[in-house]
């Protein structure tokens, strides 16, 4: 099974606190877990020193195990110097979809006809 390092929520509703756990990758988000490593509170203002606590002689153990980092649990990693981050750009995302291409050549067509109905009136 492959180790993963990853949030698990805690806290209340509109109010989370997360635990930064090393996990097997089939357990549960919230459920069991090998070991809690730090914790993250996003309620707190970003350059709060408590907004981030990690242990990071255990994170070192397990990332020289082989245990891989989700996406936000890498950033903290970066943060704190134990490793490389890549950013990450996806430059399609922000293109529309093929529906909505669709929908805005139809109405295009539509606004070209009353045009050229309304020309032919006058």
């Amino acid at each position: 099974m492959s180790v993963k390092i990853r949030l698990s929520r805690g806290g209340a509703k509109k109010r989370p606190y997360y635990y930064i756990v090393v996990a097997e990758s089939s357990a549960p988000r919230d459920g069991r877990y090998i070991e809690q490593i730090g914790t993250h509170n996003p309620m707190l203002p970003k350059d709060h020193a408590d907004r981030v606590k990690l242990d990071l002689d255990r994170a070192k153990h397990w990332l020289s195990v082989g245990a891989q980092p989700t996406d936000r649990v890498a950033r903290f990693l970066d943060a704190a110097g134990l490793m490389k981050r890549t950013a990450r750009n996806n430059p399609q995302k922000a293109k529309p979809g093929k529906k909505r291409l669709e929908r805005e050549a139809a109405a295009a067509e539509a606004a070209a006809k009353a045009t050229e109905s309304g020309d032919a009136a006058a």
